[in-house]
């Protein structure tokens, strides 16, 4: 009996003696914290995931970008930070028992490592080309290798004046240019953008527009409510040299070309009221003739005024009266006073410059009459008169023996003066 009670007692004591051999592993843990800001400003960035790899514990930055993760366990980790808008941030860290680790992210944009598309290459017109037309067709060419849409704006300028021509939000690498100045040397340059990074600059190339050719036909066309005047020429009854010569915003009409002092007369709206302006072929050197006294006849889309065959005086109508100016605005005299009170809606004056045909007619337009009169303001001859209908048109011949006029043989009369039957 004794010996059982001493091999009982010593196998609890093994037992107790291998169970005190036995150890427990507790887990060790550290904080991770730390802030979300933007690359180059610092400014925080609110709202970004925080992920632990590879245990995928997230947390979210607080409004000034900060975030704390505590009771983590121990070990290594990678920490990334993401935030829709921005490439995503990646830190490693080794995270010891007992331990604070802060970690900075300072997150770029998405776009980058995006890159910027290629200079524009100019193709045509070729650099240092001369006598092209005052229409251009620019061309271009640019590429973007992370294949992102180009837009491109083009400048141009000129060795004239200060003027800076420019086009916006061009997508397509053909553009044109119109209405150029003739005889102009122009530099034109060309930024290419992805709308991600900054624009990219061309070199710049020049061209020079073809001196300012001698058109022959003058004329006015209905643009945005106004009456702009034109130049040009025809060869083969095709239209060439088309050439705008006054703005669209200012309402020009009935050009007069004098060959001796090269200069065109015109109409224009000044205030409300009707005056006479000169300029040069070209459309430059615009210059105010009458002032004090403007043009007033029954129907100003009728109404017509004569240069003298020397470019140094013109006249004009004003109600029944006939005026006669100097082109550079002085001495403005009065020539003539219709006997009947009619108005004046048309003068020529002979290329001898001794006489002087007119056309007068009620307020209506119509009891026309055409006649003649000399420098004093004598009649000389009655062409026209005591017939219904509307009339008009008159010139001169060069050796002022006959004078051409139209008349409406239909002898229609109307409120808006309209003609039928015109010869």
């Amino acid at each position: 009996m004794k010996s059982i009670i001493k091999i009982t007692i010593l196998l609890m004591c093994v037992t107790l003696f291998n169970c005190s051999e036995d150890t427990v592993d507790f887990v060790e843990f550290g904080t991770i914290k730390g802030r979300v800001v933007k690359k180059r400003s610092f400014e925080p960035i609110a709202n970004a995931k925080i992920t632990l790899s590879p245990t995928n514990n997230t947390t979210f930055t607080d409004e000034d970008g900060y975030f704390l993760m505590e009771d983590v366990p121990a070990q290594d980790y990678s920490v990334s930070a993401t935030k829709e808008g921005y490439l995503t941030g990646f830190e490693p860290v080794g995270l010891g028992a007992e331990t604070e680790i802060n970690v900075v992210f300072e997150l770029d944009i998405e776009t980058a490592l995006n890159d910027p598309p290629t200079a524009p290459e100019l193709r045509a017109p070729v650099n240092g080309i001369e006598d092209v037309n005052n229409t251009v067709e620019l061309s271009f060419k640019s590429t973007d290798p992370d294949e992102d849409e180009i837009t491109y704006r083009i400048e141009v300028k000129n060795d004239l004046n200060n003027d800076v021509i420019s086009f916006e939000n061009i997508k397509d690498t053909l553009y044109t240019v119109t209405d150029l100045k003739f005889g102009v040397k122009y530099f034109w340059q060309v930024a290419a953008s992805d709308n991600i990074n900054a624009e990219v600059l061309s070199t710049v190339s020049t061209f020079k527009v073809t001196s300012t050719p001698d058109n022959r036909y003058f004329y006015t066309k209905q643009e945005a409510g106004n009456n702009v005047i034109y130049s040009g020429d025809y060869i083969n009854e095709a239209p060439i040299n088309e050439l705008l010569l006054t703005s669209p915003t200012t309402n020009s009409w009935r050009p007069r070309k004098n060959s001796a002092a090269n200069l065109v007369a015109f109409l224009r709206t000044d205030n409300n009221e009707t005056h006479i302006y000169t300029m040069n072929t070209d459309g430059s050197d615009v210059q105010k003739v009458t002032s004090n006294v403007p043009v007033v006849a029954f129907d100003l889309n009728e109404v017509d005024f004569s240069w003298s065959s020397n470019g140094d005086r013109i006249i004009y109508p004003h109600y029944d009266k006939l005026y006669l100016i100097n082109k550079d605005g002085s001495g403005l005299q009065q020539i003539y006073q219709t006997i009947d009170g009619n108005y004046i809606t048309e003068c020529d004056w002979s290329n001898d410059e001794s006489k002087i045909a007119l056309k007068t007619n009620n307020t209506s337009g119509y009891n026309v009459q055409i006649y003649t009169i000399d420098m004093t303001g004598n009649i000389i001859d009655t062409v026209l008169t005591g017939v219904q209908g509307g009339a008009g048109g008159i010139n001169f011949t060069i050796d002022g023996s006959s004078l051409l006029y139209t008349r409406d043989v239909s002898e229609y009369e109307s409120s808006n003066y309209r003609l039928l039957n015109s010869h």
